[in-house]
């Protein structure tokens, strides 16, 4: 059995604060990331896998880049030790296309946090969570069909949520 309570945790106030850089998270803010991921840390999602602050930044930047008022509200967190589990939604639009229309994706977040070699809890791991298929693809007029004709087949015929 897991003792939380002999281990050490990440303190609340650095949670918070990582969750207000998110949902508050701007093109001119990006260097705010810089406060919360150590130098090595691995960034892993649906599309990207990627080592490092300074790709992580460029990746919240070519999100900036690409969507139209991309932003994230944090529903809930979970603490356990050194770890912590997020859920969330992601708002955007996409530039170029013509649909006013927000999309959002539901997700999660699960950050492994540690301690740097100046006493700053700084995260090493972030590995987000989100079904690619159903929370994008499907949307697409061509490929959204094919895939929701799949998921219909493939899906147990008892009733679903």
């Amino acid at each position: 059995m897991n003792e939380v309570s002999n281990q050490v945790s990440i303190d609340l106030q650095r949670v918070d604060a990582l969750i207000d850089m998110f949902q508050t998270l701007k093109p001119e803010s990006l260097s705010d990331v810089d406060d919360f991921y150590s130098s090595k840390a691995l960034f892993k999602d649906p599309f990207n896998s990627i080592v490092g602050r300074d790709a992580i930044r460029d990746l919240f930047a070519h999100m900036f880049d690409t969507l139209q008022t991309p932003h994230f509200v944090v529903h809930d967190r979970m603490i356990d030790g050194t770890q912590v589990f997020l859920t969330w939604s992601f708002y955007f639009k996409v530039k170029g296309i013509k649909s006013t229309q927000m999309q959002v994706i539901e997700g999660s977040s699960y950050l492994r946090w540690s301690m740097s070699q100046d006493g700053a809890w700084m995260i090493d791991l972030h590995r987000d969570y989100w079904d690619a298929a159903q929370e994008l693809y499907e949307k697409f007029p061509v490929i959204g069909w094919v895939l929701r004709h799949l998921r219909k087949r493939l899906a147990s015929p008892g009733k679903s949520a």
